[in-house]
């Protein structure tokens, strides 16, 4: 058998250094980082490295893949194109060098979009770097001595406004949290979780040791790929794109109400457009003379009842005026007697019953009312036994009373933690995150991160106006419900209208209920700001306040279902009397009153075993302290065995294993450890 000679196999020949790709590649360094990284190739690790310890490696696969890149002959003509504008600036003839650096080639990157991502959902998931990246450079300066051009800065504000508009628009934003980075959002794209960074809006300071150009490659690339994306996106919403800036809002530095306004009426016109399209192809075939007139004038008239559609969706309008007619039209050709009625009692000045008809009536009530009493009084001292029956019988009245008015002041405080959301379903997030805010009207002050809040209360279904141009609302604006200022004193003070901290809007929308105001009133410390991408179910320990905002979240959830229940029985009642069937107050079906019953089953049982803990700790704390000192307790043989089997699965396990599960066990061991001293660091701050 012949010896294989060295460096013709194996990762000798897998495997290249950066400077053999070059010469291969015939490029600069500067070139062939840009190419690499508007590819997606990254240096490899090979186990053995044949070159030397500090070489930077490639595969060859991947050279070859840029071998065939057009991008590559493009960066060639490029460099080419260049020699030329410096061979007529260094000859001084400027004319020349200005005619060549305006006819300069370009070249796109649609190709490389669609390479490095062949489905639409692919692009969704590798969106979190691109959007964080997009709106760094969006607040960034431009600044030639660290080349960063004006245009790179501009068309990322654009595409970060766009991104936001869209998301304000579907109502696609989940979580919202402020650190010390910027403000985290993450919102839910077509069932996939999309997070970025928003960095503080802060005079930007620019570290001269980071290598900007590598960044403005990746802005080039990240930037064509937000462009496909928001193309997709718009047109999903049947809304165009890309939308149209106000000039005058955008000077004003409004920021994301510039495009909303767009987007509003680029949403109404779509809506309208199928039905004057229809109407105006129906009015050319009627000139042609091959139309009904009867369809001419219902095609007509298509547009004005989507609009009405559109109005009571919104709730601007009840109901369209010629459906209102045409049910009452209705009802009175039904019951025409009845009408005839109504019309001769109108005529006679609406004098059905007479008033002395009415006083006999209420004293004839009283004589009896006095009548039962005496009644009762009478048989009360005959028998003392009925008389304690019926002491016992009002105050169990009493009883249920109070338990009623307990009852409705939960559903009306649960109602309001749950918001504008109060009608939707509780398993619904979209739902309830889209309509949370709904009917609350926001001011923002001038100190507040304003971009930052309106993304979120437009987002979560609210309004919102702030103190400058291009405001929809006044600062005295009557129907402000909440003035968001971060500011310890106002020099004047609206008492229809709820102050609160920026916190607030933050931990509502994370939460999914409207906070308690008061504990985010200006000048005070607020509660602790909790992150809603950190479960402190998972983490072991769950601080105070987050244990209060989640009853808040239960009650306001509750709430949510017992509305829902109510709807659903008002629904089949009524479908029921329509139909004539018997039985219409049957509103909950068999399983949802399964549901109810061992909810109140449940209920139950946590009262009486809370009643038998609390006996069962009183007995315990009497025994203790008459018992003597416990014993050390003998290990028996079932935990013996039990023993022996933990070592012998040890003994079995691989090495690998052995260690990874030593691993879990001591990490599992300092997260405990961790939580036990989180938790003694609490009850030491409450001392």
């Amino acid at each position: 058998m012949l010896k294989k000679k060295k460096g013709t196999s194996g990762n000798a020949v897998q495997y290249v250094t950066r400077n053999q790709a070059l010469k291969k590649l015939q490029l600069k360094l500067s070139e062939f980082r840009r190419l690499c990284i508007l590819k997606g190739i990254h240096p490899r690790e090979p186990k053995k490295k044949p070159q030397g310890q500090n070489k930077t490696y490639y595969h060859v696969k991947d050279i070859a893949y840029l071998l065939h890149e057009p991008l590559l002959k493009k960066a060639r003509e490029l460099y080419a194109y260049e020699k030329k504008v410096r061979r007529a600036r260094a000859k001084k003839n400027r004319d020349l060098a200005a005619r060549l650096a305006a006819r300069k080639p370009s070249y796109r990157l649609d190709h490389l979009v669609r390479e490095r991502y062949p489905s639409f959902v692919d692009a969704l998931r590798d969106l979190d770097d691109p959007l964080t990246l997009v709106h760094l450079f969006a607040v960034l300066p431009a600044e030639k001595a660290h080349g960063i051009p004006a245009p790179a800065v501009q068309l990322a504000r654009r595409l970060a406004l766009e991104w936001q508009a869209w998301v304000v628009r579907s109502h696609a934003l989940r979580k919202a949290f402020i650190s010390v980075k910027g403000y985290y959002f993450q919102a839910e794209v077509q069932g996939q979780a999309v997070t970025w960074l928003v960095p503080h809006a802060t005079s930007q300071v620019l570290p001269p040791d980071v290598d900007y150009k590598v960044m403005l490659t990746f802005l080039e690339f990240y930037s064509t790929l937000l462009q496909f994306v928001n193309y997709k996106l718009y047109h999903s919403l049947g809304l165009r794109y890309p939308p149209v800036l106000d000039p005058k809002l955008e000077q004003a530095a409004v920021g994301l109400e510039a495009l909303m306004q767009d987007l509003a009426s680029s949403g109404s016109g779509a809506a309208a457009a199928a039905p004057r399209q229809l109407a105006a192809a129906a009015a050319e075939d009627a000139e042609e003379g091959g139309v009904n007139p009867a369809a001419q004038q219902r095609l007509g008239s298509l547009a004005d009842k989507v609009r009405e559609l559109e109005e009571e969706i919104r709730g601007e309008r009840p109901r369209g005026a010629a459906a209102a007619a045409a049910d009452a039209q209705q009802a009175g050709s039904e019951d025409g007697s009845a009408s005839e009625e109504e019309e001769a009692a109108e005529e006679e000045g609406f004098e059905i019953d007479s008033g002395d008809e009415g006083e006999d009536t209420e004293e004839e009530e009283e004589e009896a009312d006095s009548g039962s009493d005496e009644e009762e009084e009478q048989a009360a001292a005959d028998d003392p036994e009925d008389a304690d029956l019926a002491a016992a019988g009002a105050a169990a009245g009493e009883a249920s009373d109070d338990e009623g008015e307990q009852a409705e002041e939960e559903e009306e405080d649960g109602q309001q933690l749950a918001g504008g959301a109060a009608d939707v379903d509780a398993d619904d997030d979209a739902g309830v995150c889209a309509s949370l805010f709904k009917g609350l009207v926001f001011f923002l002050g001038r100190e507040v991160p304003r971009e930052q809040l309106l993304l979120i209360i437009r987002a979560f279904g609210g309004e919102a106006g702030w103190d400058g141009e291009g405001s929809p609302l006044a600062e005295g604006d009557e129907r402000i419900t909440h003035q968001v200022v971060d500011r310890p004193t106002q020099g004047h003070r609206f008492l229809s209208r709820e102050y609160v901290q920026p916190q607030w809007v933050f931990d509502s929308a994370n939460f999914r209920v409207l906070a308690r105001p008061p504990l985010y009133a200006p000048g005070k410390a607020p509660p602790p700001h909790l992150s809603p991408f950190v479960r402190g179910e998972e983490e072991g320990y769950v601080p105070e306040y987050g244990r209060q905002l989640a009853a808040l979240q239960e009650a306001a959830r509750a709430a949510r279902k017992r509305r829902a229940a109510a709807a659903r029985g008002g629904d089949v009642f009524v479908g029921e009397e329509e139909e004539g069937g018997e039985g219409g107050a049957a509103a909950l079906t068999a399983e949802e009153e399964a549901e109810a019953a061992e909810a109140r089953y449940a209920a139950e049982l946590a009262k009486e075993l809370k009643k038998s803990g609390a006996a069962a700790g009183e007995e315990s704390e009497e025994e203790e302290a008459a018992a003597p000192a416990p014993k050390k307790r003998r290990v028996s043989g079932e935990d013996e065995l039990q023993m022996d089997e933990q070592q012998m699965k040890d003994i079995m396990m691989t090495r690998k294993a052995r260690k990874m599960y030593q691993g879990l066990q001591k990490s599992r061991a300092a997260k405990q450890a961790r939580v036990a001293a989180l938790e003694q660091r609490a009850a030491a701050l409450k001392q």
